[in-house]
């Protein structure tokens, strides 16, 4: 009897480990694609290494609103960049803070960069001042928008749902069937007696 006590014991340790571990990764994702649910800004993919090794491609960064007179040298920010063709979020350390007569600017870098950004970053185009970083959790992101992501996140779990419950319906009816047989197989024999 202890011993399959001391044999169960083990197996509810795993199981609770894993409802631990999977509510913190549903709370940690849940914080990632709504970050307002913790008071943040927003919440971008990196997709590059220039912050190695602080922050790998592939991490998904939580950025909190920062007025841009709080901004300090050494602070890491995500902004928008102007390029020739588009406006991308980019995620840097500030080296320099410059104070102009037009404004405030921040002169940024990559950790893994040699050389700072070509041209400031003016105040108007800081989006937020990163406040954690998740590790890898972007590379399933990124996964998920694609349609082999999408079938195998989201349609794959929810058919393997319905055939968990179809087999579960089914044994239940099966065992219903059963102790229906049963009991109605007593009832027979009863029947058939004289109870004189």
């Amino acid at each position: 009897m202890m011993a399959v006590a001391a044999a169960r014991k083990p197996r509810r340790i795993a199981r609770l480990g894993g409802m631990v571990l999977l509510v913190a990764g549903i709370l940690l994702l849940a914080v990632v694609v709504f970050p307002q649910l913790v008071g943040a800004s927003g919440s971008y993919v990196v997709l590059s290494g220039s912050m190695h090794p602080t922050i790998h491609a592939g991490d998904v960064v939580v950025s909190k609103h920062v007025e841009p007179s709080a901004i300090e040298e050494g602070d890491i920010l995500v902004f928008h960049r102007e390029s020739a063709s588009n406006s991308d979020r980019t995620t840097h350390r500030v080296v320099d803070v410059v104070h102009r007569d037009d404004g405030l600017y921040f002169r940024t870098k990559g950790d893994a960069n040699e050389n700072p950004d070509v041209g400031l970053v003016s105040a108007d185009d800081v989006i937020g001042r990163v406040w954690f970083h998740v590790p890898y959790i972007g590379h399933l992101l990124l996964f998920a928008r694609t349609r082999a992501g999408l079938l195998s996140l989201v349609v794959l779990p929810c058919l393997l749902i319905v055939i968990s419950e179809a087999y579960s319906l089914v044994g239940a009816t099966r065992a219903k069937s059963e102790d229906e047989d049963e009991t109605g197989g007593d009832k027979d024999e009863t029947d058939g007696k004289d109870t004189r």
